[in-house]
């Protein structure tokens, strides 16, 4: 390549325009559930809705919604690691740091998952 295209490659500048369309969806979510392959990583955001038991002492049924899933390149999957860690950090930095609920426990109960557990990554 010539130092002219060169120069004029290196003097190139790009603005990138956000555009959200009319049908633009907010989903809120309590958690993920995902996994990779060689190809791509997947990221399903779901909420979380108990059912009614029908008698007392049943199993408790929790209906787990998949609200909408995210596919990513390992690169695209890289970048928004380091992209959701600066903005955790800089979260922590004004806020302090963000902990999860504790509840108190019982002498009877036993111990509940956590539910990062229960969220499937591979």
């Amino acid at each position: 390549m010539s130092e002219q295209a060169d120069e004029k490659k290196a003097k190139r500048k790009v603005r990138i325009e956000l555009y959200k369309p009319e049908d633009f969806k907010q989903v809120y979510s309590i958690g993920a559930i995902g996994g990779h392959s060689p190809y791509d990583f997947r990221i399903g955001f779901y909420n979380d809705m108990p059912l009614p038991a029908a008698k007392a002492g049943e199993e408790q049924v929790i209906q787990r919604r998949l609200e909408s899933e995210v596919i990513l390149s390992p690169l695209a999957a890289l970048e928004l690691s380091k992209w959701l860690n600066q903005h955790l950090k800089d979260y922590e930095a004004k806020f302090g740091p963000i902990r999860r609920p504790v509840k108190p426990k019982k002498e009877s109960e036993t111990p509940v998952q956590d539910s990062t557990e229960l969220q499937g990554y591979t």
